[in-house]
C-alpha cells in the first residue's frame, strides 16, 4: 500500500468576500485554495459561502505545524469579533 505523504505545515487563513464579509478555513495549500474558493482549479472545491460571495482575497495567514494547530487557531479567529479580525489583516499589511 502506497504511503500518503504528510504536509510538513497547515495553514489558517482569512478571506475577505467582495462583499466585506470575511470567512476563515484551513489548508495545507494556501495558494491552491484561494484559488479553489475564487472558482479556479478544481471544479466544485470551493466552500458553498464563497461561491455566492466572489471574488475574495486573502487577507490573513498563518503557518500552523499540524492540522490540529491549525483547527484550534481556526476556532479561536472565529470567536473574533469582525474589528478583531479585520486588526488581523492590518497586521500582515
Amino acid at each position: 500500500m502506497a504511503e500518503v505523504a504528510q504536509a510538513s505545515f497547515w495553514f489558517v487563513y482569512v478571506l475577505q468576500c467582495n462583499d466585506g464579509s470575511l470567512y476563515t478555513g484551513v489548508t495545507t495549500d494556501l495558494e491552491r485554495r484561494v484559488k479553489e474558493h475564487n472558482g479556479e482549479g478544481a471544479k466544485g472545491k470551493g466552500a458553498k459561502y464563497t461561491k455566492a460571495h466572489r471574488p475574495v482575497t486573502l487577507v490573513y495567514s498563518e503557518k500552523a505545524t499540524n492540522r490540529s494547530e491549525a483547527q484550534i487557531k481556526e476556532a479561536a479567529i472565529r470567536k473574533l469579533s469582525r474589528a478583531e479580525k479585520l486588526r488581523l489583516k492590518v497586521q500582515i499589511s
